[in-house]
């Protein structure tokens, strides 16, 4: 499978699992089950949402990738400009944390400190949802600069290092399935990578015998979350599968599966994303003129970051013959 392929798998596969976690956000677990007995889900819409409609967290990933597209690389200022001229629009999600950093009135190079420094809490998962596209963009670049722009991008919105590094990791394990790796596998080089301070709790959600049942913070949190993710890609074998298990977790459903779809999306690639879903997945982007992106759209989209992100000079020379 080619990365351009897995790539479309990231993006579009977030998004995938943002809509159909979506309307069971803040509910308990096993509502997913009850609903869906046969583990056969439908971006079903309900709790406010459209059917298919996808929330803050792939928005928001939408306009750090056309950021990133737009600039030739990332330019910090603009990415939180877009991000403050989309949270002034009055979206229909978007997370608290996130809303008083943006819609704060501090400089953009200031704001998540200042915020962090005021309230002391700041490790949310705001920074993971939004990841899809700067991810893919970054991935060819190898693991130290995917995981540093991981580390930006998450501090324009979030002053805690946890975030940071939280983000961090999920850059580098989509990085490594877009190799056509495990990225399961790839866990402890990745940990030796993250920040000591912060190494041992990530190790402790990210270790094979972690189940979501064992979270000490709501999966609102940054580390149940990408737990949670990776424990959904871990014990089961289809994209459908992993979304299934990340929606019927709980809590902050969306989130937890926009994460699950990143990875999944990047293992099993773009023919196992269900094609009943293609239809009605839909991406309003507020302060944006009123534009909806589609599904083709999200496509487009992860090819442009591909090739301009690099891949295309990466592939290996074809052998002499």
């Amino acid at each position: 499978m080619r990365h351009t392929d897995r790539a479309v798998g990231v993006v579009l596969g977030s998004a995938m699992g943002d809509a159909l976690g979506a309307p069971f956000e803040f509910g308990l677990a096993g509502v997913f089950r009850e609903r869906f007995p046969d583990g056969i889900g439908e971006l079903c819409g309900g709790g406010g949402w459209d059917p298919g409609e996808a929330t803050d967290d792939t928005q928001m990933a939408v306009l750090v990738g056309e950021s990133l597209l737009e600039h030739g690389g990332l330019d910090l200022p603009d990415v939180f400009h877009r991000f403050r001229r989309w949270a002034a629009a009055d979206p229909k999600d978007i997370g608290l944390q996130t809303e008083q950093v943006l819609l704060g009135g501090d400089p953009w190079d200031r704001a998540a400190s200042m915020h962090f420094q005021i309230n002391g809490r700041a490790a949310g998962n705001g920074s993971l949802m939004r990841a899809s596209t700067s991810a893919v963009y970054f991935a060819a670049r190898g693991r130290a600069e995917t995981m540093d722009a991981g580390r930006r991008i998450a501090a324009l919105t979030h002053g805690d290092g946890a975030a940071w590094e939280g983000t961090a990791i999920l850059h580098e394990l989509v990085r490594v399935a877009l190799l056509g790796e495990d990225p399961v596998t790839a866990l402890p080089a990745t940990l030796a990578e993250v920040a000591p301070k912060h190494r041992e709790r990530w190790a402790t959600v990210l270790a094979p015998a972690w189940h979501p049942g064992d979270a000490t913070e709501f999966n609102g949190a940054v580390w149940p979350c990408l737990g949670s993710a990776v424990w959904a890609l871990r014990t089961t074998g289809s994209f459908e599968e992993a979304l299934a298990a990340a929606v019927d977790l709980g809590g902050d459903t969306d989130t937890v599966a926009a994460v699950t779809g990143m990875l999944a999306g990047a293992v099993y690639g773009p023919d196992a994303l269900p094609t009943r879903w293609t239809s009605t997945l839909h991406v309003p982007l507020p302060g944006s003129g009123g534009r909806i992106l589609r599904a083709d759209d999200l496509r487009d989209l992860a090819k442009a970051l591909t090739e301009q992100g690099g891949w295309e000079e990466q592939r290996p020379e074809p052998p002499h013959r």
